[in-house]
C-alpha cells in the first residue's frame, strides 16, 4: 500500500515538472522572441547635430537653441531637449559636442543620439584682427567635433543642420569624419557614416550650399589621400596614374609627358633632381574648359617631388618621415582642379604638376653642380636638399606657352615656415596687389587662413650675387630661407601676375588646432585655392584695389 502511494505521488510530480517546463519554455520563447522583435525594429543607430548659442564667459547662460533646434526640441521632445541640456552643466563651448541618447518620446526614437554643439555667441562674426570669419570657423570647429564622437559609437547615419551656414557645417563634418584608412584591417576601421543635411518643413533649404561645401571637402580629403599614401605605393608613375582615374571622371583632360619630353623642353634643372631614381620624372597636364577658347586661363603650379630625402645632402630623421608629403602642392593641384570641375565654374585652367624622387644613387646630382634652363640662365646648385625650387623654375618657364591670366605655384620649398607661422596660415608671395587681396578675402571665408611674406630685392641680391652663374638655388648669408625661395622662383617669371604659396607648415597637422583635421596630413590649402578661384571670377565679389586719392 505504501508503495502505490509513493508510485502516485512520483507520477504527480513528474507531471508537475513537466508542465512546468511547458510553461517556462513557452513563456522563454515568448520572451526571446519579443526580445528579438525589438531588437529587429530599432533601426541602426542614427545621429543628429543642433547647435545653441551661449556666451563662453558666463558659466550661467542659460543657452539659445538655434531655430531648427528649437523646432526639433518642441516638435519632437516635448520641450525635454532644452530642460536636460541645461540641467547638464554649462553649455558646451564651441569646439565642444553634448550628446544626449534617445531624447525622442516615441518608443523607437528616429535619431537614436543627439548632439548639441555649442556655437559661441550669435553676434560672431568676421575678426579684423584674426582676419577670420569666427562663426564660420565655429560652425566647422563645432559640427566635425560633433560628428567624430558620434563616429566613435558606431552612427551608420549623421544628420547635420545648417547652424547659421550651411557650406561651413558641409565642410565641418565631411572633413571632420575621414580618415585615412586604406592599409588597415577592416575589422580595426574606424566607422565613417554618411552625413546629409537635417531640414524641418517649411524651412528654406540651403542645398546648393550643402554641396559646395561638399565638394570643397571632398577636394582637401583627397589632397590628404595622396599626401598620406606612403611614397613607396604613390611613385611618380603611380601618381599620374591615380591622376587619371580620378580626373578623367571628372571632365578635366589629362596628358602624361615622359623624361624625353622633358628633354625636348630643356628642362634641365627639373630633370637633374630625378636623375639619380629608377622611378623616371614624369610631367602631367591637366586642362579644364569651363568657358570660351579664347578666354586667357589661370595656371595652377604643383611641386610634385613624390620623396625628398634630400639626395646627397641627406634630411634629418625628423624630417624624413614627412617627406613622403613632398608632392603636397601636387596634390593640392589635382584636388582643385577636380573640385572646379565638379562645381562646374566658367573658368578655363591648366594645372602642370612636375613628377619626380629627389634620393640618393649613383648619378646623384652635387653640391656646386650647374644647370642651364630653357630661358637661358645658369643656376649653380649649392644644396641638394633644396631642390624642390628648381622643378618649380622649369615649370614657371613652361607657363608661358598658354598666356595665362595668372599663375600661381603651391609647393613645400621651406621647413623653416613652421618656425616661423606654425600651422596658423600658409605663406604668400606674389608680384600683384590685386591676388594678395583676393587669396586673403578668400581664407577670411575657408578658415585656413594665409599670410603675405616680403619679395623684396633684397633677397633677390641673395640668390643672384654669384659673378660666376645666374642665379643659386639657395642664396647667399643665413635666414629669410622662404623669401630667398620666392625671390629665386620670380627669376622665372617674367612678367604677368604670379604668386607663390609656401605649404611647407601647413602640410601635417597634430589634431589639436583644428578640430575638423584628425593628425596627419592636413590637405592645406585646397579649400582656400578653391574660394580663391570662384572669387576671381565672380567680378562682383572680388576684391578691387582702391582708386587714388582714396
Amino acid at each position: 500500500m505504501l508503495r502505490l502511494v509513493r508510485l502516485n505521488t512520483f507520477r504527480d510530480g513528474v507531471k508537475r515538472v513537466i508542465q512546468l517546463r511547458k510553461y517556462s519554455s513557452a513563456a522563454l520563447n515568448q520572451m526571446m522572441q519579443l526580445q528579438q522583435t525589438e531588437l529587429c525594429a530599432d533601426p541602426p543607430l542614427r545621429g543628429l547635430v543642433l547647435g545653441v548659442y551661449a556666451d563662453e564667459g558666463d558659466k550661467s547662460d542659460p543657452g539659445i537653441l538655434t531655430p531648427t533646434a528649437w523646432k526639433y526640441n518642441i516638435q519632437k521632445t516635448g520641450g525635454r531637449l532644452i530642460d536636460v541640456l541645461r540641467m547638464s552643466g554649462p553649455m558646451p563651448r564651441t569646439g565642444q559636442a553634448r550628446i544626449f541618447f534617445c531624447p525622442e518620446s516615441e518608443k523607437i526614437p528616429y535619431y537614436t543620439a543627439v548632439a548639441i554643439v555649442g556655437l559661441g555667441r550669435e553676434c560672431l562674426g568676421y575678426n579684423p584682427y584674426e582676419v577670420l570669419d569666427e562663426q564660420k570657423e565655429v560652425i566647422r570647429r563645432s559640427v566635425a567635433k560633433a560628428c567624430m564622437d558620434l563616429a566613435l559609437i558606431d552612427s551608420v547615419r549623421i544628420d547635420v543642420e545648417h547652424c547659421g551656414h550651411t557650406e561651413s557645417a558641409a565642410e565641418g563634418a565631411a572633413l571632420g569624419i575621414w580618415a585615412y584608412q586604406e592599409l588597415r584591417a577592416k575589422k580595426n576601421r574606424i566607422t565613417v557614416p554618411v552625413i546629409d543635411l537635417y531640414t524641418v518643413k517649411d524651412e528654406v533649404c540651403d542645398i546648393e550650399g550643402w554641396r559646395i561645401g561638399l565638394q570643397k571637402a571632398a577636394a582637401q580629403n583627397l589632397t590628404r589621400q595622396l599626401q598620406e599614401m606612403p611614397s613607396n605605393i604613390l611613385t611618380p608613375t603611380a601618381f599620374a596614374q591615380h591622376v587619371v582615374e580620378v580626373l578623367c571622371k571628372s571632365g578635366v583632360n589629362v596628358e602624361v609627358k615622359v623624361e624625353g619630353w622633358a628633354e625636348s623642353q630643356v628642362m634641365n634643372a627639373f630633370l637633374s633632381v630625378g636623375k639619380a631614381s629608377c622611378e623616371p620624372p614624369i610631367f602631367l597636364e591637366l586642362s579644364y574648359y569651363g568657358t570660351s577658347a579664347d578666354e586667357r586661363p589661370i595656371v595652377l603650379i604643383g611641386q610634385g617631388i613624390t620623396y625628398d630625402c634630400g639626395s646627397l645632402c641627406l634630411k634629418p630623421l625628423e624630417k624624413l618621415k614627412w617627406m613622403r608629403g613632398d608632392m603636397t602642392g601636387a596634390a593640392v593641384v589635382v584636388a582643385t582642379c577636380r573640385a572646379i570641375a565638379g562645381l562646374r565654374l566658367p573658368v578655363n585652367m591648366r594645372g602642370l604638376i612636375p613628377l619626380c624622387e629627389n634620393v640618393i644613387g649613383c648619378n646623384s646630382f652635387r653640391s656646386g653642380d650647374t644647370v642651364k634652363c630653357m630661358n637661358g640662365k645658369h643656376i649653380k646648385i649649392q644644396g641638394t636638399n633644396h631642390e624642390d625650387v628648381l622643378v618649380l623654375a622649369d615649370t614657371l618657364l613652361y607657363a608661358q606657352n598658354f598666356c595665362p591670366k595668372l599663375i600661381v605655384d603651391v609647393g613645400t620649398t621651406s621647413w623653416y615656415m613652421r618656425d616661423l607661422l606654425g600651422e596658423a596660415a600658409c605663406g604668400v608671395f606674389t608680384n600683384s596687389e590685386i591676388l594678395w587681396q583676393q587669396i586673403n578675402h578668400a581664407s577670411m571665408h575657408t578658415g585656413d587662413r594665409v599670410w603675405r611674406l616680403p619679395l623684396w630685392n633684397y633677397y633677390t641680391e641673395q640668390v643672384t650675387c654669384d659673378t660666376s652663374v645666374d642665379v643659386q638655388n639657395y642664396g647667399a648669408g643665413s635666414g629669410g630661407r622662404p623669401c630667398k625661395a620666392a625671390a629665386f622662383l620670380r627669376e622665372f617669371v617674367p612678367c604677368g601676375q604670379w604668386m607663390h604659396i609656401d605649404a611647407t607648415n601647413v602640410m601635417y597637422t597634430t589634431g589639436k588646432r583644428f578640430e575638423y583635421l584628425r593628425e596627419g596630413m592636413a590637405g592645406r590649402p585646397t579649400r582656400t585655392l578653391v574660394e580663391f578661384i570662384a572669387q576671381t571670377i565672380c567680378k562682383d565679389t572680388a576684391p578691387k584695389l582702391p582708386k587714388k586719392g582714396q
